[in-house]
């Protein structure tokens, strides 16, 4: 691949097992997790196939990446709420 786009595309369709949501997701799902951000994980769970900080240093603007990495975990119940209500939005 040449082009950051071409990489961009190939990145998207890569497909893991999401820890938090216990199936096969996307990086373009993980990528557009947290609304304008990436999912708080993305670094963590990606990096061993693909130069996943190095990507999302490029993507995002400087402060959506000290944001990104300033996120604290929230608490089962709240993550698992948020999930559901995230599924309810994009059903709709």
């Amino acid at each position: 691949m040449e082009n950051k786009a071409e990489k961009a595309g190939y990145y998207k369709t890569l497909i893991i097992r999401c820890p938090r949501l216990g199936g096969e997701v996307p990086f373009a799902y993980c990528e557009k997790e947290g609304g304008d951000l990436p999912c708080r994980l993305s670094v963590s769970c990606w990096e061993r196939l693909f130069p996943v900080e190095d990507y999302l240093r490029e993507t995002l603007s400087a402060d959506a990446w000290t944001l990104l990495n300033s996120q604290s975990p929230k608490d089962k119940l709240t993550s698992i709420l948020d999930i559901v209500e995230k599924a309810k939005k994009r059903v709709k």
